[in-house]
C-alpha cells in the first residue's frame, strides 16, 4: 500500500515505525550507486530524523553518507519486521528529500533521538542532523 504523509499510515504501521529500533537508510553514492546504512532514527514534526552520533568514522573527513546526500538529497528509510514466523513479516518505507542541519537549531528531533536511544543522553551526538520530508509512505506486512 501507499500514501503520501505519515498521518495515512496504518496504526500497526505507525506501531512498527514507533518499536523497531534501526532504520535503513538507502541513498546514493558518489557515482549514483545505491547504498543502504543502518541508522538510528526518531519521528518529529511530521518527518524522519537521523544524527551522526560518535561511532567511529575515518578522521578528519566528512562522513560518507553527508558528501552523498549533498550531492543526491534524494533518499528512503526502511524499517521492517522480521521474524522466522514469516505470517508476520512486515516493513514501511518513508520516501523523501533530506536536509542536513545543525542539531543545536532542531532541539524537539534531538530530544526526540535522545528519548529513543538513552545512549545519547550519556553521550551527545555531535551531528549533523539529518530531515528525511516525507514525500510518499509505503507499507507491507504479510498478515
Amino acid at each position: 500500500m501507499a500514501g503520501a504523509t505519515l498521518d495515512e499510515l496504518p496504526a500497526w504501521a505507525r506501531a512498527m515505525l514507533e518499536n523497531e529500533r534501526v532504520g535503513h537508510l538507502g541513498l546514493g553514492d558518489s557515482r549514483g550507486r545505491p547504498r543502504v546504512l543502518p541508522v538510528t532514527y526518531a519521528l518529529c514534526e511530521g518527518a524522519a530524523w537521523t544524527i551522526v552520533d560518535n561511532k567511529p568514522k575515518r578522521a578528519g573527513t566528512e562522513p560518507a553518507r553527508i558528501r552523498w546526500l549533498r550531492e543526491r538529497p534524494r533518499a528512503a528509510l526502511t524499517v521492517d519486521h522480521y521474524d522466522d514466523d514469516w505470517s508476520t513479516l512486515a516493513w514501511v518505507q518513508l520516501i523523501g528529500e533530506v536536509a542536513i542541519l545543525e542539531p543545536v537549531a532542531h532541539r524537539a528531533a534531538v530530544g526526540a533521538l535522545t528519548r529513543r536511544y538513552p545512549q545519547y543522553a550519556a553521550d551527545p551526538p555531535p551531528g549533523p542532523l539529518l530531515r528525511l520530508s516525507v514525500a510518499r509512505v509505503v507499507w507491507w506486512r504479510a498478515a
